[in-house]
């Protein structure tokens, strides 16, 4: 799991531990990850999911090369009027958003090809379906990540590799962000089971993308 932390890639860390896979965490910062490891028997790894030299370095760890499910997981963005927005911080956005998604899904590509198996998985979100005003940097780098994912499934699925773009469609609950009532936002442990039932689908019937929201949600 690239991009770990305290939300849905937390709740799949969890999930994949329970189903038996041995779990892999990286991010930037890994001290803050450091109960999820111990609760999930997890290795640690840090990394800058946006720096070309830092995840082949990841990927060159033994629990990256045989890995069996590579989720992409970080996020980044800055918010404003497009006359207001600092450059540096828009290039920013599209780095974590997009590029480095680019060169995780290259390497775990890389690993998997040979194998002729896994599950490479792609953390979208609404903006990446329908961009919202004074964020402009948030869906050119999530539009870049859907466009990414299909064109890597129409690449990689013949070849036995499973992407799936995971559009999380609403607002996730967390202890910063507690559900109002009535399962009004994303459950993270509930998106965690959708996307082990996407992990484990037959490759007759493969999802290259799946939308999760909350019920209430409006279209």
């Amino acid at each position: 799991i690239v991009g770990a932390g305290d939300g849905f890639s937390a709740s799949l860390a969890r999930r994949l531990a329970a189903e038996g896979y041995s779990v892999a965490l990286a991010a930037r910062n890994v001290a803050k990850l450091a109960a999820l490891a111990a609760e999930t028997g997890a290795t640690l790894h840090r990394c800058d999911a946006a720096d070309p030299a830092e995840v082949a370095a990841l990927f060159a760890t033994p629990p990256a090369r045989s890995a069996e499910v590579v989720l992409y997981n970080p996020s980044f963005r800055v918010r404003g009027p497009i006359t207001e927005l600092a450059p540096e911080e828009v290039r920013r956005t599209l780095e974590v958003c997009a590029f480095g998604a680019f060169l995780v899904a290259q390497q775990a590509a890389r690993c998997m090809i040979p194998r002729k198996r896994g599950t490479i998985l792609l953390t979208g979100a609404s903006a990446g379906v329908k961009g919202f005003a004074r964020s402009a940097p948030f869906a050119m780098g999530k539009f870049a990540l859907r466009g990414l994912g299909e064109t890597l499934a129409r690449e990689l699925h013949p070849q036995g590799i499973h992407v799936v773009h995971i559009v999380i469609d609403g607002g996730i609950r967390s202890a910063r962000r507690p559900d109002p009532g009535d399962d009004t936002l994303l459950d993270p442990d509930a998106i965690a089971e959708a996307t082990l039932a996407a992990i484990n689908q037959p490759r007759s019937a493969w999802s290259h993308e799946i939308t999760v929201r909350p019920w209430v949600e409006t279209f």
